[in-house]
């Protein structure tokens, strides 16, 4: 490439985000006031939100008040231990995370998919780079045509992109309808998940042997996850993690 196309090619990447921003200015994905650059959060929204750092249990990912040195489990991962291996979260469930879950979910703002993504892939790093394919939590078709798109899907999407790992959407299926988990007990939680993901006979082989990476956007008693990672250990997954955008705190389940 000659000095010249170099140079243009330098303006051009300078002018069209200006472009884009004089068009669409950037604004705070979570309330929408101006920011810098697209993609950000203010001053306000970005200290109100509550990234997980460690220390955390290396299974759950609960975080703890104190460092408990390396390896450290929760009781509750002990007591209770949980058909997949291992779960990380990039936020903790507050109004803030709650707003960007539900305008991705309910409001079509699936062009927040991509920026969510990004703060999970960071949290889960250690996990994608042992992970062969990213797969969604699925949802029922009919919910699906409701929606009109699995959010799930729209994050792994991404975090797939980002991590350079595997994306299969449909090796993981809900093969009977549920009701929603919101206002369900722990265990009525766990029954209305229980049998309904299923990995179809024809997607066994993106399965088989492979470490699969779990997607949601929130974790909350974990029955969902549960329930999907059993269904994948049952199709030969060599292992599962699980990565969310959110979790709620151990002790507000």
């Amino acid at each position: 490439m000659s000095f010249a196309s170099r140079l243009m090619q330098s303006a051009t990447l300078t002018v069209l985000p200006a472009l884009r921003d004089l068009v669409a200015p950037a604004a705070c994905l979570a309330c929408e006031a101006r920011v810098e650059r697209q993609g950000g959060l203010c001053a306000n929204c970005w200290t109100s939100m509550r990234f997980i750092e460690r220390p955390y249990c290396e299974v759950l990912g609960t975080p703890f008040p104190y460092d408990h040195g390396a390896g450290a489990v929760s009781p509750q991962a002990i007591a209770d231990p949980p058909p997949f291996d291992r779960l990380r979260s990039a936020v903790l469930y507050g109004d803030l995370a709650r707003r960007l879950v539900s305008n991705l979910k309910f409001a079509d703002r699936s062009d927040l998919a991509p920026w969510m993504a990004r703060w999970m892939a960071t949290a889960g790093r250690e996990l994608t780079g042992q992970c062969a394919v990213a797969i969604p939590v699925p949802l029922h078709w009919r919910r699906l045509n409701q929606r009109r798109y699995n959010q799930s899907a729209e994050l792994a999407r991404h975090v797939a992109r980002i991590a350079a790992i595997g994306y299969e959407p449909q090796a993981l299926v809900r093969h009977r309808a549920t009701q929603r988990q919101v206002g369900l007990s722990l265990l009525a939680r766990s029954r209305n998940v229980q049998g309904a993901f299923r990995v179809p006979i024809a997607e066994r082989p993106l399965i088989e042997g492979r470490r699969i990476l779990l997607i949601d956007d929130v974790y909350t008693t974990g029955a969902t996850a549960r329930a999907c990672a059993r269904a994948l250990k049952r199709a030969g997954a060599s292992g599962v993690d699980v990565l969310t955008f959110a979790r709620v705190a151990g002790d507000d389940i």
